[in-house]
């Protein structure tokens, strides 16, 4: 597969996605991106902005194993990967597979659990893999999780620790949608009785999974210049280095800006990666990986703003 045949795709993704959700066109390339990119993303937003109904719409159009997990604090991590159970007839202890064993997880409300229960997808998320009892059973290579969480509500939260954060390459902020987007929601889903299902939009699967695999392979091969690794590492490196920010992004972040930017330039069926791909791609690829320092947390500062600022005053190549 060739980058002009993986814009194909992510056009086709598009349109079926489109069916059922309104607006949402950043957040769909952000999961296309992290999807051959062979990364996670975590959504923030309000309630009822379609965050679970993107995700149930996302894996039917590129027909992957659908689960999810509801996150709430009684989960204890052998609810999510699973555990041994004795099996009296064979006197054997057999596989409980956890609903981590698939291809598209979701998430929903992730920091709605404890740390313990949080660091259960530690191991899942980079090496895709779990340990039971000391042995390794692999998931799919598609493996890919979805996390949701809401920022309006604070009691019966918890933080995500920042080795957590780290393993997410976005975070999108969703904000709630414009007045005519608003207005086509309404007119749409105002008639249906409960939730809504993306069969009942005629989403139709439009990639398999051989497709995939070959996409990401599409983008390992996007040409990635000594100009524009540079300009990755200027970037990540001044995170480290303004005052405005206790702590910086890791040099995770930087492999996985350089990987991103490749991604959204075969989205565009480019086999080159351009300074504009890496700006478009800071924000989200950042924001959850910087920790402010004391006094811009007393000043009121935001790291969306301080992440705005490092990338105007980078000097980007021609």
């Amino acid at each position: 597969m060739n980058v002009s045949e993986v814009k194909a795709l992510a056009d086709r993704v598009r349109t079926e996605v489109g069916k059922a959700i309104i607006g949402q066109h950043d957040t769909v390339d952000l999961l296309l991106t992290a999807l051959f990119a062979r990364g996670h993303v975590l959504i923030e937003g309000p309630p009822g902005t379609a965050k679970t109904f993107l995700a149930q719409c996302f894996a039917r159009t590129l027909r992957l194993d659908f689960g999810r997990i509801q996150f709430t604090p009684d989960l204890m991590p052998a609810d999510i990967i699973g555990t041994n159970v004795f099996n009296f007839q064979t006197s054997a202890f057999t596989l409980t597979q956890g609903p981590v064993f698939c291809e598209l997880m979701l998430a929903d409300e992730i920091n709605r659990t404890p740390p313990k229960t949080q660091a259960a997808l530690l191991e899942a998320m980079q090496e895709r893999r779990v340990t039971i009892d000391g042995r390794s059973h692999p998931l799919s290579a598609r493996f890919m999780v979805v996390a949701t969480q809401n920022p309006l509500e604070q009691q019966g939260t918890y933080p995500l620790p920042e080795a957590q954060l780290d393993r997410f390459l976005f975070k999108q902020v969703l904000a709630y949608p414009s007045r005519e987007e608003e207005r086509k929601i309404v007119a749409t889903y105002g008639m249906h009785a409960g939730g809504a299902d993306p069969q009942d939009f005629d989403i139709q699967p439009v990639a398999e999974g051989a497709e995939i695999a070959e996409a990401a392979q599409a983008v390992a091969s996007v040409r990635l210049t000594d100009d524009i690794v540079s300009y990755v590492l200027d970037l990540v490196r001044s995170t480290r280095e303004t005052p405005d920010l206790q702590s910086g992004a890791s040099p995770r972040a930087a492999s996985q800006l350089a990987l991103a930017a490749r991604a959204r330039a075969a989205l565009d069926g480019r086999d080159y990666a351009l300074p504009d791909d890496v700006k478009a791609l800071a924000l989200p690829l950042l924001r959850h990986r910087v920790i402010l320092s004391p006094a811009a947390e007393i000043d009121g500062r935001r790291a969306e703003t301080i992440i705005a600022a490092l990338v105007d005053r980078a000097a980007a190549p021609r």
